[in-house]
């Protein structure tokens, strides 16, 4: 407890009695009576032979119970184990090279370390870290081509996490960084630990093809990353259909269905080559295992389908849609649960396009503004 609050009233001997009242706060000053704590108590590190000087082996993590003024700033120093100056280690404690290791001059080396608070007089703790050199990257990461599908409405993109890189090194202790040339960077970033690519706001419609490298420090390998966007048009919003899956999560669609339904929606619905499918958005049926995709087709003129038509041919087709996934409904209108006929029944659509959804796999990541299906009884 590091203080307490009391309050005291003295009374006098008086008719009638009057009394007056003091606040006294007593603060409890702390001893330095905790030494540091290092988080584990002993290390074990590892560093790949012919890093350059100054490689970054190790953090270390110290705690104090004392009050701040008791604890940190700590200070670090090499007791043992670096007589011939190996290593370094900054007031930050992290530990780094200051060699060039060779594999086989010396596969380990066992560090004692103290940690010194900053309290008076001052408490010392110990570790001891063991180093192992080992032999550096034989083998090239491997990364898996990436493609992105964006979809968004007019001019009205918001940016954010479009996809992954997924990339894999055989060599257990190699550390991936993942870079993106630069001049890409006023458009798109990749986050250099984990492979994250994210967009920038107002991507305009068209192909996007990014110079992504994956390194292990030894190694630089390209991995093709292209980025699809589209842009959607108000007039596809009234013209759409929506067709309903069963028992398939939206990860699962775009990464094993989405490209074969694709082509064979595109057989069974488009009466002409020139024509062009759009699909708007897939989500995911709240409450259920289902999914829901919306899509819009346009003619080679530029207008759009009407649903009643897609629906029809969707109908004819539907046993060979069904050869690629399971079709639970086809929907045009969403009347379920209202007491009033079909030709009642009003349904409109709305986009959030400020809040995306990103479905995301090794190779095919998908991005598309979340809707909604508004139903209301005319009768």
């Amino acid at each position: 407890i590091s203080g307490y609050s009391l309050v005291i009233q003295a009374r006098d001997s008086g008719t009638p009695p009057l009394s007056s009242s003091v606040t006294v706060n007593v603060d409890i000053s702390d001893v330095n009576d905790n030494s540091p704590v290092f988080t584990p108590a002993n290390y074990t590190a590892v560093i790949q032979e012919n890093k350059p000087v100054g490689t970054s082996i190790l953090q270390l993590i110290v705690t104090d119970k004392d009050s701040f003024h008791n604890g940190p700033p700590f200070t670090f120093t090499i007791l043992t184990g670096n007589e011939e100056e190996e290593f370094t280690l900054d007031p930050h404690g992290v530990l780094r090279s200051a060699v060039i290791f060779k594999h086989m001059v010396a596969t380990e080396y066992v560090l004692c370390v103290q940690a010194k608070d900053s309290g008076k007089p001052q408490q010392v703790s110990h570790t001891y870290i063991q180093v192992r050199v080992i032999e550096e990257s034989i083998h090239k990461p491997t990364a898996i081509p990436l493609e992105i599908f964006i979809v968004t409405m007019e001019d009205d993109f918001p940016g954010g996490v479009i996809g992954k890189i997924h990339a894999t090194d055989q060599d257990v202790y190699d550390v991936l960084t993942y870079t993106l040339k630069s001049e890409q960077k006023s458009l798109f970033k990749v986050n250099s630990h984990d492979g994250k690519i994210i967009a920038l706001g107002g991507l305009d419609n068209g192909k996007y093809v990014l110079n992504v490298s994956v390194s292990d420090g030894r190694f630089q390998v390209p991995v093709d990353v292209v980025v699809h966007v589209e842009q959607l048009l108000q007039e596809m919003l009234q013209n759409t259909v929506t067709i309903r899956f069963e028992n398939v999560s939206p990860e699962d669609f775009v990464g094993l269905h989405m490209h074969g339904f694709r082509r064979t929606l595109r057989n069974a619905v488009l009466s002409q080559k020139q024509d062009s499918l759009h699909i708007i958005s897939i989500q995911p049926v709240a409450g259920s295992n289902q999914l829901d995709m919306l899509f819009a087709v346009q003619m080679h003129n530029g207008g759009f389908y009407k649903p009643a038509y897609l629906i029809q041919k969707l109908t004819n087709a539907r046993r060979h849609l069904e050869n690629v996934i399971r079709i639970s409904a086809i929907l045009e209108k969403n009347c379920s649960g209202l007491d009033c006929q079909e030709q009642h029944c009003e349904q409109s659509l709305s986009i959030d396009s400020h809040s995306l959804m990103t479905y995301s796999t090794a190779r095919i990541s998908f991005v598309c503004p979340r809707f909604y299906r508004n139903v209301r009884c005319m009768c």
